[in-house]
């Protein structure tokens, strides 16, 4: 059996004591072990700081984009490996752990592609010169530089690929080295990513390290230069929010948590209509996919009260054909929970839906002794809090009539990461948006004439990933956007001629 080791301070090091066992979650059995354990973070972080960051601060953007690329090719090179690795180790189908990898090396090139079109400045010049008096010379202008620190990233099971890139990519081509913990129980992918990465030398030394097993107290050595980006739980991220190091030193910290999306249908789509099919399609694609493991996927289902029946037909009907099974067979549709954790979280947070309406599909209770399956279930309910307070984080999600503004509903959630909408009336779809758009980092308008659309699921690198409330309050992504929680905003002040000298470094 394995042990994963963690790469740090230009080497691999085993941990000691008490190791967690990694299983293969649809069959349970014992893949690997990691323990953190024995492994000096003080050492890795100073590593980051002193080595990594100086390396990459010496870098402009182009130079930066390059390393991506670099790390977009390595991945690439080894893709059939990490698409294996997470089909054992996370309980996904081929199609979902393509969703990861190819997700993790999009994202890469992406962002590699931005550093291309950004060019050989080092920082962003922000905004445009101001004249400060009665004097032109009397200039200021805003500059947004690296700071000299580590960027901890703190990933979550259910993308170990895409989680390790989408973070790295931003932290690295803003000329900021990483540190990469990714969550224990699904890290055979992550940790191979990055033993590929390594292997290919295409990072300057300390740009990039990882912390496998327990994270013990590393937020706990964070100080006023480093960053702190955490998915996950919204009651871990108010601990670490918390911390007193990280109150004391003004530590930025990004947390992405729990989310309860929704899709709202249009009063006006009619049954069979190519909008309705498509609305259909999403939201059982969203339940299904990655047994609905996934910090996007539609939870709540806001449906007018005429469409009810239909849509509960429906919905129903195509959830009854999805096979459930072990991902090793190339027939099944889903796969298994990620955990035994997972596993009672899940029936668990049913039981509490249950309490509020009907499930009118799926079967309660895991479908096997061995592996942790559940079956994707639907509830319908009117009215209820527990609906709006509580994230099943599995193939779950209820229908909830509405008659009136959906986005009064919607709100109740206290914040998400995205909303969808079907709909083709206009008078609709702007009063939704204006209700939705204060409670989301993004809203996804669904139509059946965008081809080859990847639905409200799929973060995008190009656009904001990350929401207000119980999302958060964070901000991911985003194309360029992506570089600012990584970069200080200074403003100069002084004499235009040698702020605008100071300025050629920069990229407007």
């Amino acid at each position: 059996m394995q042990a994963l080791r963690s790469y740090v301070c230009g080497r691999w090091i085993s941990g000691t004591g008490t190791a967690q066992t990694l299983l293969n979650p649809a069959t349970e059995v014992p893949l690997a072990t990691a323990s953190s354990e024995g492994v000096d973070l003080a050492a890795a972080l100073d590593y980051a700081r002193n080595t990594g960051g100086p390396a990459l601060r010496a870098l402009g953007f182009a130079e930066r984009g390059a390393l991506l690329q670099g790390m977009a090719d390595a991945l690439q090179d080894a893709r059939d490996e990490l698409l294996a690795l997470n089909m054992a180790n996370g309980g996904n189908t081929r199609s979902d752990a393509k969703f990861d990898v190819d997700g993790a090396i999009a994202t890469l090139l992406a962002y590699a592609e931005l550093g291309q079109a950004l060019g050989a400045g080092k920082f962003l010049v922000d905004g445009e010169g101001i004249q400060l008096g009665r004097s032109p010379r009397f200039h200021g202008q805003h500059f947004s530089v690296p700071r000299h620190g580590v960027a901890v990233h703190v990933n979550a099971f259910n993308f170990p690929a895409w989680g390790l890139a989408e973070k790295a990519a931003a932290a690295l081509l803003a000329g900021m080295p990483v540190l990469s913990k990714p969550a224990t129980a699904t890290a055979m992918a992550a940790h191979r990513a990055m033993q590929v990465i390594a292997e290919a030398k295409v990072l300057p030394e300390g740009a990039l390290q990882m912390l496998v097993g327990a994270p013990r107290d590393l937020p706990a050595l964070l100080g006023a230069q480093d960053v702190l980006a955490f998915t996950g739980s919204g009651g871990t991220g108010e601990r670490i929010r918390a911390l007193p190091n990280i109150i004391r030193h003004s530590v930025r910290v990004n947390v992405e948590a729990d989310s309860l999306n929704a899709a709202v249908l249009g009063p006006e789509v009619a049954p069979r209509g190519d909008m309705y099919e498509l609305f259909l399609k999403e939201v059982v694609r969203d339940i299904t996919q990655k047994a609905g493991q996934k910090c996007t996927a539609i939870r709540r289902i806001l449906v007018p009260r005429a469409l009810l029946a239909a849509v509960k037909e429906d919905l129903v009907e195509m959830l009854g054909a999805t096979k459930v099974g072990d991902p090793a067979d190339e027939e099944s549709r889903m796969g298994p929970l990620a955990t035994a954790t997972q596993l009672k979280d899940v029936l668990s947070g049913m039981e509490r839906l249950q309490t509020e309406g009907e499930r009118i599909a799926g079967k309660p209770g895991r479908l096997s002794e061995k592996g942790f399956f559940v079956s994707p279930s639907l509830f319908l309910i009117e009215g209820g809090t527990v609906v709006h307070e509580h994230e099943v984080f599995g193939p779950v999600a209820s229908i909830l009539p509405y008659e009136d503004t959906p986005a009064a509903i919607v709100a109740r959630g206290n914040g998400g990461l995205v909303c969808s909408i079907y709909s083709e009336d206009t008078a609709f779809i702007e009063e939704a948006v204006a209700g939705l758009a204060p409670w989301h980092g993004r809203i996804y308008l669904g139509h059946p004439k965008i081809e080859l659309s990847p639905g409200p699921g799929t973060v995008l690198p190009q656009l904001v990933h990350g929401g207000p409330g119980r999302a958060g309050g964070g901000e991911e992504l985003g194309g360029r956007r992506a570089l600012s929680f990584y970069l200080q905003r200074v403003a100069l002040e002084g004499s235009r001629p040698v702020i605008q000298g100071l300025g050629k470094g920069g990229v407007a």
